[in-house]
């Protein structure tokens, strides 16, 4: 079975080929600046022939049929033609509590999408373009949309509720709905199957550390808290984002820095965060790294900030599951800063009478890999597992399929 896996965004469309048979990938790619003066097209596929070309593509539409022709290419491509794809996988950003499972595509799936803009203005609307253009380009392919809330629609009532008059959420189904569902999903399967245990008896903390980021407490393979909530503003401090804050502290903002609705949720989600404590004019970690070796002050406290709100969710989920038996890092940050493990990890040794101990050694070395970096006196597994969501969007829309 040869499965498409599309993630639309307002400006970008990625792209993998996969072969389900031997679960390998004939191709994949991005469509980048849509719309843009300058679109860039980036190709390669199983035979390690690769493409960089400038296009001009003005909608996700025709960067959909761009992908299309070059599947198809004569000399790059990797199929005859589209028919034989056999299923479109999407990535959607949000299903509310509407849509919690992987569903097959059809005017009453699309419409809950729609309905869904307001939760996800930024990724439901061109996550349905680029269902539509699949529709136009790919006719008769049986599509598939994967939730990124879904993972989390077994976070009991209780925790996903906030202290809001219940009115609120009857009527307008304001709650926590997570995101990164797909990643935690697929690393915390992966975690169990490298260390050789059923995922129905472990108890995972699984870190998706990024220019977003989120944790997920996951119980006996289910999802029962995470730190994102109504939107992926809640929880961590972020490369951009704020994370936690006062309610309050955004009233007060707006009064006195006399700002309006569109400019505090500027100052939120693209000032703060990284971004806006390290104030070196960069959101990447490395860049605030390198400015904290070189004795930049502020840079140390954003360092320190954002891995110490990481920490708490440690003892938290620890105590929401009962035991820990999993840590897991994934995401850029995750998966590539053995300095961030460090850090969240330290002065773990007797927590909770577990015991988290890195190894230095493992840990040094393992970056970008699935791999366990704990002490051989830890109790708790620490694992770094590179997150594939687009292999799982596969997987998801083949099982789906042939249940």
């Amino acid at each position: 079975m040869k499965i498409l896996v599309i993630n639309a965004g307002s400006s970008s469309v990625k792209f993998t080929l996969f072969n389900m048979d031997d679960k390998t990938v004939m191709a994949k790619g991005v469509i980048d600046r849509i719309g843009l003066n300058g679109t860039e097209f980036n190709y390669n596929n199983y035979r390690g022939e690769k493409l960089q070309k400038r296009l001009l593509v003005d909608n996700i539409s025709e960067a959909v049929e761009g992908i299309i022709t070059w599947l198809t290419d004569t000399t790059y491509g990797v199929l005859e033609n589209s028919r034989q794809i056999d299923a479109i996988g999407h990535r959607v950003v949000h299903g509310g509590e509407k849509l919690t499972q992987p569903t097959i595509i059809d005017k009453a799936v699309k419409a809950i999408i729609r309905e869904y803009f307001e939760l996800a203005p930024l990724h439901n609307p061109p996550n349905l373009k680029g269902i539509m253009a699949c529709e136009e380009h790919c006719a008769g392919v049986p599509q598939v949309a994967v939730f990124d809330t879904a993972f989390h629609a077994t976070i009991p009532e209780y925790a996903y509720l906030y202290g809001l008059p219940y009115q609120l959420y009857n009527e307008h189904k304001i709650r926590k709905y997570g995101f990164h569902g797909i990643s935690h999903k697929y690393v915390s399967q992966e975690a169990a199957r490298f260390i050789n245990r059923p995922l129905e008896e472990l108890r995972t903390i699984s870190f998706h550390l990024g220019g977003g980021s989120s944790i997920t407490a996951v119980d006996c393979g289910k999802s029962v808290d995470t730190s994102m909530g109504f939107t992926p503003l809640e929880g961590l401090i972020m490369g951009t984002r704020s994370g936690d804050l006062d309610p309050a502290l955004v009233l007060y903002i707006m009064e006195h820095m006399k700002m309006d609705v569109a400019e505090i949720n500027d100052l939120l989600n693209k000032r703060s965060g990284l971004l806006g404590l390290a104030e070196i004019g960069s959101s990447d970690l490395r860049d605030i790294l390198s400015a904290r070796d070189s004795g930049n002050r502020q840079a140390d406290i954003a360092i320190k900030a954002y891995c110490y709100r990481i920490k708490k969710y440690i003892g938290a989920y620890t105590a929401v599951m009962g035991t820990l038996d999993v840590l897991l890092f994934t995401g850029g940050i995750g998966e590539n800063s053995p300095m961030v493990r460090q850090i969240v990890c330290k002065d773990l040794e007797a927590f909770d009478d577990f015991g988290i101990i890195l190894d230095p050694e493992l840990n040094a070395t393992g970056n970008n890999r699935l791999c366990e970096i704990q002490s051989t006196r830890s109790k708790v597994k620490i694992l770094v597992v590179p997150t594939n969501e687009e292999k799982e969007i596969a997987s998801q829309t083949m099982q789906l399929l042939q249940s």
